[in-house]
């Protein structure tokens, strides 16, 4: 269950980290206004406190092992918002920061 809350924890922060920063790529760089940026500086606030809620404690493990969410998320982000089609390099390196991320976050510990 621990494993579940916090993958979940994962997928949310990076809805609104990759979400937020799009809004403020899409605001500036695509001339959609200011009221997207507002949104993505939003979301990305929103994104700085969802790490807060993992289950374990050390603040560098939790973000590096997000990381690996981040990439993946990125890539299936552009997919979804922009048509992109990533080729078998970017699926490979996907998986292996994904790997990382379950080793990093999830492998069995001492104490």
């Amino acid at each position: 269950m621990l494993i579940l809350r916090s993958a979940a924890l994962f997928v949310l922060a990076a809805i609104l980290e990759i979400g937020g920063a799009w809004l403020v790529w899409q605001g500036v760089r695509e001339h959609r206004g200011w009221m997207w940026a507002a949104g993505g500086v939003l979301a990305l606030g929103a994104y700085g406190f969802v790490a807060t809620f993992q289950p374990d404690a050390h603040f560098g493990r939790v973000l590096a092992a997000y990381g690996g969410i981040f990439v993946a998320g990125s890539i299936l982000w552009d997919v979804v918002a922009d048509g992109y089609r990533p080729d078998r390099w970017d699926i490979t390196g996907a998986l292996v920061c994904l790997a990382g991320m379950a080793v990093i976050m999830w492998a069995p510990r001492n104490g």
